[in-house]
């Protein structure tokens, strides 16, 4: 979340934190601030890239009920503390809400974006909610490091429909404290009949070294840039963590299923031969060898890879002169030091090298069987 850093206001003297100008805050939509210069033009800049240099005076308090925004506040269970007042969406002006055919079905994702992608191991993270639906959603967002008993609330509030809602940043050093992610959320429309939607409680457990490898960034239909998001709700249905029991039953349904529908045929064994000078390449990401990451610990993701890894190397230890590359990624090297280990005691004696930086970057290995 935000350090030392306060939002803009309206009134407030601001200046441009990527671009020269500024002016003054005329009014706020959501994340957009609508800044005048001193020539009378107004300019649309997200909230976040604005750096306030002057406060507005003090505003009369507003009466009615509004939508209450809450920061590491402690949390036990479902219950917050403070426990906010049932809100009546106001905004300091009215966003134009705007329904789609499909929205009438809940799509809600929580999305982190790196704010520098190119410094992965050391940048920070900014949090978004993006309602993909025709509902308010008032929710809330909370964490929850794994040796910690009780959750922090990060955010509470409302986000309109079809909109994308800035939560706050996370520093690199919070990390840690994202092992456990929970949204609470109920939907509701405004002055119209609806579909009552059921109340929502969705956990995720994150694997946090992912915030730290670049592949694990994914470009999204809902950013520009690539994000990693945890999904809340698809098409009305909640997120439901599987445990390794539940996807074991699921594969094997899976494969007992194609086994029913797949026909005998008879073909002629056709055997590949590899030439000693080509180059086999390995990809030993998670995601290029299995479907699914749900429920799977670091350790047994870092099993299935060194599994492949001893696959590969058994299968090829009688072609002398054979090349395999193995892509690993840079990111905190824990894979690239199992695989040395490896090749230390397992496979000694096989030549070892960086890959070509030109074509795999920093984050490959060269074997030379020997």
């Amino acid at each position: 979340m935000r350090k030392n850093k306060s939002m803009a206001q309206i009134g407030d003297k601001v200046r441009f934190l990527n671009s020269v100008g500024g002016g003054v805050v005329t009014r706020i939509a959501g994340n957009i601030a609508y800044v005048e210069d001193e020539d009378g033009f107004e300019s649309p800049v997200l909230v976040k890239e604005l750096v306030v240099v002057g406060h507005a005076a003090p505003a009369e308090p507003k009466k009615g009920p509004e939508a209450v925004r809450m920061t590491s506040a402690k949390v036990t269970g479902n219950t917050t503390k403070p426990a906010p007042s049932v809100p009546k969406v106001t905004e300091e002006e009215p966003l134009n809400i705007s329904e789609t055919a499909e929205g009438d079905k809940l799509n809600v994702v929580l999305a982190y974006e790196p704010l520098d992608l190119k410094q992965i191991s050391h940048t920070g993270y900014d949090t978004y909610i993006v309602n993909d639906s025709n509902y308010y959603l008032y929710f809330t967002y909370l964490t929850r490091a794994d040796e910690e008993k009780e959750w922090t609330a990060r955010y509470t509030g409302v986000v309109e429909p079809n909109i994308q809602l800035y939560l706050g940043e996370i520093a690199p050093e919070e990390v840690s404290l994202l092992d456990n992610v929970a949204v609470q959320y109920v939907a509701f429309k405004q002055d119209k009949i609806f579909a009552i939607k059921n109340p929502g409680d969705v956990h995720h457990h994150v694997d946090t070294t992912k915030f730290f490898k670049l592949h694990c960034f994914r470009d999204s239909v809902y950013f520009d840039t690539p994000v990693l998001e945890l999904e809340i709700v698809r098409n009305d249905v909640p997120y439901k963590r599987q445990s390794l029991k539940n996807q074991e039953m699921l594969r094997r349904e899976e494969q007992r299923k194609r086994n029913i529908d797949r026909k005998p045929v008879r073909k002629p064994v056709m055997k590949k031969v590899r030439k000693n000078g080509d180059i086999i390449e390995v990809d030993l990401h998670i995601d290029e060898l299995i479907d699914n990451t749900r429920g799977l610990s670091a350790a047994d993701m870092l099993n299935l890879q060194v599994d492949h890894f001893r696959r590969v190397m058994d299968e090829n230890l009688k072609n002398h002169g054979q090349k395999i590359v193995f892509i690993h990624g840079k990111g905190e090297g824990v894979l690239r030091n199992a695989l040395m280990k490896e090749l230390n005691y397992r496979y000694k004696g096989h030549d070892v090298q960086d890959a070509s930086f030109r074509e795999y970057g920093y984050g490959a290995t060269q074997v030379t069987i020997r």
